[in-house]
């Protein structure tokens, strides 16, 4: 089988396509012929060792995945071959990621996908819709699941609505039954963001971004979801509501954070950390669960018309597909492994 793997970091030129013998699962496991592979932030991180030292001689990138079981080891229980999944981190604690035409997985890692989703979508969920899901559940006054109308009456503010997560975000809330406000830096962003389902789309670049949120949620925001803690904090504090949660996923713009204790004292708001490695195994599976349902009721899609442009890259051109996330692609880059 086809596979691309690395045996040290660096730029996207460590990556080649080589040849592999065919993997077989073992107890709890089964195998699942990729079709189509999603690209994360976190592979070309991982590839040019901003996460430390490899932690396999040989890796092959990947987290995010869709395709068909083709085979199942001993003692797995509600997967048969034939059946269409969608991988989460499938690259985390194991040398073998989705950027290969077959991948084992232990059933924690594998989930059914609807028969009306696309392997596009099947792909594009993983990283960002599991982040999105912990960044909406971990409030004191929200739910700990997703389901529809399970966030009806809270307000989202979605800081860069045009991103993965950020789409994902949005898709979410608004299924749940949200009020969304994005933050966007351009025109065209705003547009992807009302497509993905935001209610208002604010231009943080014009004018005084707190008023514009405050007019849109006098009393304040119930849940912030943040890639930019470094540039944003400040105006969460001022915008959420007491007891609110601040949900931060990323470090895009700087990895230094700089908090007034009385002006955050007053807020009663919660700081939520959010990084899947570590969020455990419950709470993984009941994202998986509720996206699931999401997706069967046909609540996150990809696609422009859905907020998410894709854009699609050979196996062989594996490493155009990681400089496209690196340079700051807008959408979701995924992988064509193999035809469906």
């Amino acid at each position: 089988m086809r596979a691309v793997v690395y045996t040290e970091s660096g730029d996207p030129s460590v990556l080649e396509l080589v040849e592999r013998e065919l993997p077989e699962p073992g107890s709890g496991e089964v195998r699942v012929r990729i079709f189509r592979a999603g690209v994360n932030p976190t592979d070309w991180k991982f590839r040019a060792g901003g996460m430390g030292h490899l932690a396999f001689p040989e890796v092959v990138p990947g987290q995010d995945g869709a395709g068909v079981v083709d085979a199942v080891g001993p003692e797995v229980t509600g997967f048969v071959v034939g059946d269409r999944v969608w991988t989460m981190l499938a690259q985390h604690t194991r040398p073998g990621g989705t950027a290969q035409e077959q991948v084992v997985l232990p059933v924690d890692n594998v989930t059914v996908l609807p028969d009306t989703a696309s392997y596009d979508v099947g792909a594009s969920l993983g990283v960002p819709v599991v982040t999105a899901h912990r960044a909406l559940t971990t409030s004191e006054d929200g739910p700990s699941r997703l389901q529809r109308g399970t966030l009806t009456g809270q307000t989202v503010l979605v800081a860069g609505g045009a991103g993965a997560v950020g789409n994902a975000a949005i898709q979410l809330a608004r299924w749940a039954g949200a009020t969304v406000i994005s933050t966007v830096s351009s025109e065209e962003k705003a547009v992807l963001a009302r497509a993905a389902g935001a209610h208002h789309a604010v231009n943080y670049r014009e004018g005084d971004i707190v008023a514009a949120i405050r007019d849109l949620a006098p009393g304040g925001v119930d849940i912030v979801v943040e890639v930019a803690p470094a540039q944003n904090l400040r105006l969460d504090v001022q915008v959420i509501r007491p007891r609110g949660t601040i949900a931060i996923y990323a470090n895009n713009g700087g990895d230094e954070v700089t908090l007034s204790v009385r002006e955050t004292f007053t807020t009663n708001a919660r700081f939520q950390w959010v990084l899947l490695y570590t969020v455990g195994k419950a709470a993984l599976r009941a994202a998986a669960e509720d996206i699931t349902v999401a997706v069967a009721d046909g609540a996150f899609g990809v696609g422009e018309e859905h907020g998410l442009p894709v854009h699609h890259y050979s196996l062989e051109r594996t490493a155009e597909a990681h400089k496209a996330v690196e340079d700051g692609a807008v959408g979701k880059v995924l992988i064509d492994v193999a035809e469906a």
